[in-house]
């Protein structure tokens, strides 16, 4: 065992404080075969996310006896394993010596495929979920303008119109973080700073949110898998990203399209009935998800380019807050 651990408990097995550059690490007891690996302050810090899958890819690579599988997170990593093979306490020894291993941050270089939907934007199902949320649940939503809510994501954000937030959302890879809530749910953030929209989430939630709609709250960009309730400010269409019947090859391993470190690239706008033709494709087993599933993503050189772009993202953001302060919040 590698570092100092504090005292445990019954919920925390073990803990260990930030130590040569590496956050602090807490180890949560999560039942008799799930134990719960948690990074940092419980803060959004979307660098966490590259740690976190560098770790699950060093997990992976050396798998022990017993490991059944693992779940990354924004800043956790969940992990499955059989006690009757491993022990909680083993178990804890193998990951801290699989982080004291890991590369140091800047260099680390993770599996990231980069994923391409297309989107079509203000799209028909979309504007039906709006006019149900109209009729049934709030008339006066001030983030409902003319049917759709991409006329209040521009003003929120201090573009021009819609058109513009449409724009943003295609310039910017989408870094999937994590897969949650509902079966295949990608929680992805923005990697290009000068193109992070933020928006609020919808007061009071919707009923009925369709399949394939896409969606923001705060930083957060969303698909739903599943036809659902949903709080997320809603502008987008795209194909399926879960299927339980796989009726397509890209759903033969799993049902699930989309896996945690995935670049989502919104790509190419089409129109609603060129979108419903390719669902259909999809499900008919013709449609061919564009996918490489080879790609990686070079740490060092995103925090490069963060670097780069830093005064265009702050001037970005100022603006953007600004123009917040303006807008009436749901």
């Amino acid at each position: 065992m590698t570092g100092h651990a504090t005292q445990p408990s019954g919920v925390i097995l073990a803990s260990y404080p930030e130590r040569n550059g590496r956050p602090s690490v807490v180890y949560r007891n999560a039942g008799d075969s799930f134990l719960l690996v948690e990074f940092g302050e419980m803060v959004f810090d979307l660098t966490m996310s590259f740690r976190v899958l560098g770790l699950d890819d060093a997990i992976k690579r050396s798998r022990p006896a017993g490991l059944i599988e693992t779940i990354p997170a924004l800043r956790s990593v969940l992990i499955n394993y059989d006690c009757r093979q491993i022990s909680a306490r083993d178990l804890i020894d193998f990951v801290e010596e699989q982080y004291e291993h890991l590369p140091p941050f800047e260099n680390l270089v993770v599996p990231s495929r980069i994923v391409e939907l297309p989107i079509a934007f203000d799209d028909k199902w979309t504007r039906e979920a709006i006019a149900r949320y109209v009729q049934y649940q709030r008339a006066d939503a001030p983030n409902i303008i003319d049917g759709t809510n991409s006329k209040y994501a521009a003003m929120y954000n201090g573009l021009r119109d819609e058109e513009e937030f449409f724009s943003y959302i295609m310039a910017t890879d989408w870094w999937n973080a994590a897969l949650g809530f509902f079966p295949g749910l990608p929680f992805a953030y923005p990697l290009d700073p000068r193109y992070a929209v933020v928006l609020p989430k919808y007061n009071p939630t919707r009923h009925w949110t369709p399949a394939g709609t896409v969606g923001i709250a705060g930083p957060c960009l969303a698909i739903y898998p599943v036809e659902s309730a949903g709080g997320y400010q809603i502008f987008g269409h795209t194909v399926p990203i879960y299927d339980p019947q796989q009726r397509n090859p890209a759903f033969r391993e799993s049902p699930v399209l989309l896996r945690p470190g995935d670049r989502l690239r919104f790509r190419p706008r089409v129109t609603d009935d060129e979108l419903e033709a390719m669902i259909q494709a999809v499900y008919d087993g013709t449609y061919q998800y564009r996918i490489d599933e080879t790609a990686t993503f070079d740490v060092g050189a995103y925090l490069r380019f963060l670097k780069e772009v830093e005064p265009e993202a702050e001037a970005f953001r100022r603006r953007q807050a600004e123009a917040a302060a303006r807008v009436p919040v749901p």
